[in-house]
């Protein structure tokens, strides 16, 4: 399946937006570096390590890789924090110093912008075994189909939206993703300007920053949001562009979720109309190794 996405990223690469044509490889390449670092950050985890302390060795491992801008600073969260509990105000997103302790599920989420091209991406892991994580996991795979199959029928956003919550619903799972601001499953994401110092603010880079503010702009002359929302500002079909998707599940204190790019065209072939952009990511291979068990 890799190999396919790699002829349909140069295949389609200038027909997402109208726009001028987007290489979508360097997308591919800085997701699956982010990937590739949450992994090894993972297998570095031990009990005593905080929250704070794992979101730096995120950023260092990158920063060693030549990234220098973030669409936001990585992120960890460890147990119940993992299922956003009690999550009321922006501030408790941030990394805390809740340590890691054995058999304890945690996240990993970092947006690295390298050469201009952005991803967001988030990584379910635990210290150890969990069951309950693990089942979470394993019950993911059915969103990740059903957002592909609603998106290339060209459903509404807001639709799509109450529709994986339904699904949740009948797994018998809490819908963590209402709990980021304005309840978002995803954002879309464009190529950002790189500068020799790129700036954060509360977290997110500016640049990065600018880029919403001028999609939002454009989108609400347009009808259309860079945000994907259960609200009536979300009810239109999926706008052509790279969309970062993080359905996330809760049960019970235990959070997992998943988050990659989403590539939308306005080809009128359902396969290239919309397609993950990479099949060859860590959740991916787990279903894959479980369905051949």
């Amino acid at each position: 399946m890799a190999g396919d996405t790699r002829q349909r990223t140069t295949r389609l690469s200038g027909r997402l937006s109208g726009k001028p044509a987007v290489d979508l490889s360097g997308f591919r390449e800085v997701q699956r570096l982010a990937y590739e670092c949450a992994e090894e950050v993972a297998a570095q985890l031990r009990p005593g390590v905080t929250e704070r302390e794992a979101a730096r060795m995120q950023r260092a491992w990158l920063r060693e890789r030549g990234v220098r801008d973030w669409l936001h600073l990585p992120f960890a969260w460890f147990g119940d924090r993992t299922a956003f509990t009690n999550f009321r105000i922006p501030l408790q997103f941030f990394p805390t110093d809740r340590k890691l302790e054995p058999g304890m599920p945690f996240i990993l989420d970092m947006a690295p912008v390298l050469n201009g091209c952005a991803a967001d991406i988030g990584y379910s892991g635990s210290l150890g075994l969990n069951p309950v994580q693990d089942r979470l996991m394993a019950d993911l795979q059915a969103h990740r189909m059903l957002i592909l199959e609603q998106v290339r029928e060209r459903r509404s956003l807001r639709e799509i939206y109450e529709n994986v919550e339904q699904l949740m619903n009948r797994q018998g799972y809490a819908n963590r993703h209402r709990a980021y601001p304005f309840g978002v499953i995803a954002h879309k994401i464009d190529r950002i300007k790189e500068r020799c110092w790129s700036p954060t603010a509360f977290g997110f880079g500016t640049q990065s920053l600018k880029g919403l503010a001028g999609d939002m702009l454009h989108g609400h002359r347009e009808g259309w949001s860079p945000l994907w929302s259960p609200y009536h500002f979300s009810d239109h079909p999926p706008q052509p562009g790279l969309w970062a998707v993080e359905p996330h599940l809760g049960f019970r204190g235990t959070g997992a979720k998943f988050e990659e790019i989403l590539v939308v065209t306005d080809s009128l072939d359902p396969e290239e109309s919309a397609f993950w952009l990479d099949d060859d990511l860590p959740h991916v291979r787990r279903w894959a190794e479980e369905r051949a068990a």
